[in-house]
């Protein structure tokens, strides 16, 4: 890397710091993106590449350049003629807009097959997040290991709880439990359900738990993602019956 690269990146840098750019209110559709962005800038830099253009940038993403300058701008992240963006002042940017540097705990609940396939933790270290515990109610399955944990008695989580912050609790247990565990682990101040069960657990729903409660952070409130991932499948399949459709 030459001198003169890198005064123009540290010059960048304090310009960044000195001078933040306005940001805008984020739209759903780039909320949803940001994962991907993240997900490519840690690429970049892993590969010491510290500036990129969005063109670039947007063919790696699958994206137009005008949708990556876009999506940027809205949150501060204005490149420079002629010499494209600071992937470092970026990722920082964005790192902080999606919370990895807040250090989260999430506990696991249900060590079934998918529950002890995220039990290692790759998933969540490389994204900020510290899993600390994993639970099930099963008597075959508890003091057992699930990649580095061991599995806890689920009826012993309040106990868990108070002892330690959760913030985020990942359910890949049976569905017809998954809305009363919710309930439970939110009534324990967890504020963060990662649902990975068939059942629809209402972000709505447990937020109005919560403010019926006489908890003093109730206003907090409840981040719910409901994550299908037999949906995916069914849209792929979609997709390929719809090939089949145009050759008839």
């Amino acid at each position: 890397m030459d001198n003169e690269f890198i005064e123009r990146l540290s010059a960048e840098e304090s310009r960044a710091e000195k001078y933040p750019a306005e940001k805008l209110a984020l739209s759903k559709q780039v909320k949803c993106r940001l994962p991907r962005y993240y997900r490519y800038l840690k690429e970049l830099l892993e590969k010491n590449s510290f500036r990129i253009s969005s063109g670039k940038l947007a063919k790696l993403m699958g994206l137009t350049a005008s949708q990556v300058r876009q999506d940027l701008n809205c949150f501060g992240g204005c490149g420079q003629q002629g010499y494209g963006y600071n992937v470092k002042h970026l990722f920082a940017e964005i790192s902080e807009m999606l919370g990895v540097n807040e250090k989260f705990n999430a506990i696991l609940i249900g060590a079934g097959n998918l529950g002890r396939a995220m039990a290692d933790g790759s998933l969540f270290l490389s994204r900020g997040v510290n899993l600390i515990g994993v639970f099930d109610r099963d008597p075959a399955v508890i003091g057992k290991r699930a990649g580095k944990h061991t599995v806890y008695d689920a009826g012993k989580l309040e106990i868990f709880c108070r002892a330690n912050r959760v913030d985020i609790a990942v359910l890949t247990l049976t569905s017809s439990g998954a809305e009363a565990m919710a309930e439970r682990l939110v009534k324990l101040g967890v504020r963060g359900i990662w649902n990975f069960t068939s059942a629809e657990i209402s972000e709505a729903s447990l937020s109005a738990l919560l403010d019926a409660s006489e908890e003093k952070d109730a206003s907090a409130g409840v981040c719910v993602q409901n994550v299908y991932l037999g949906d995916s499948l069914m849209q792929l399949c979609f997709s390929l019956r719809s090939l089949s459709d145009k050759k008839t």
